[in-house]
């Protein structure tokens, strides 16, 4: 998943562009899913690639119609990213790996729970650039009058610092679970081993 967010780190400026972006990938994944599991036994093996490429690019071609119709303004801002969509690894990764050896309602809540995922952290990107970049999310100050805007968050290099600042925080978490699971088992291993040397007695 971190792969396919790369080529939408520079689109994602604020909420409302992650948002929508994360939406639009989320369309095209679970829309691709359920096409390409429902025609499963049907797509030769030696073409499957190629195949999943043109239905999702089929669905790429009508979500970037419909963002033009619905919302020109955000369209016009995520530009060539919408397209690209179609290179998504994420997405190709799904279709070959689950959606085309799967049925297709576990397809499906497979493309929802990835794309979800995927949405949030783009929604999560956003959120902070905007923040730190403006003073603001969704357009609403949060930090002030006299906050002072870091412009290099609304700059392609800000989506990387995000973006790391972001890893850095859940490698952290999770090296704190695994010091917490670790400390629990060696307070457990002696009272199991006494118990064990009690059976024995016994």
């Amino acid at each position: 998943m971190m792969i396919g967010m790369c080529p939408t780190l520079a689109v994602t400026t604020s909420a409302i562009n992650g948002f929508t972006m994360g939406v639009a990938t989320t369309a095209v994944l679970v829309c691709s899913s359920l096409l390409i599991s429902v025609f499963r036994n049907v797509i030769p093996k030696q073409v499957r690639i190629p195949v999943f490429i043109v239905v999702i690019a089929t669905f790429v071609t009508i979500v970037d119609m419909l963002l033009a119709a619905l919302v020109p303004a955000i369209h016009k801002v995520l530009g060539i990213f919408v397209p690209l969509i179609v290179v998504n690894c994420m997405i190709l990764a799904r279709a070959e790996a689950f959606a085309s050896k799967m049925p297709v309602m576990r397809s499906i809540t497979d493309a929802v729970g990835m794309g979800f995922g995927f949405a949030w952290a783009l929604v999560l990107i956003g959120s902070l650039r905007e923040l730190l970049g403006t003073g603001g999310v969704f357009g609403i100050n949060l930090l002030g009058a006299n906050f002072v805007p870091w412009m290099i968050m609304l700059k392609p290099p800000g989506a990387f610092i995000t973006m790391g600042l972001i890893v850095f925080a859940i490698n952290l978490i999770g090296m704190a679970q695994s010091r917490k699971t670790g400390r629990l088992h060696r307070n457990l291993a002696p009272a199991c081993h006494s118990q064990g040397a009690q059976r024995e007695g016994i």
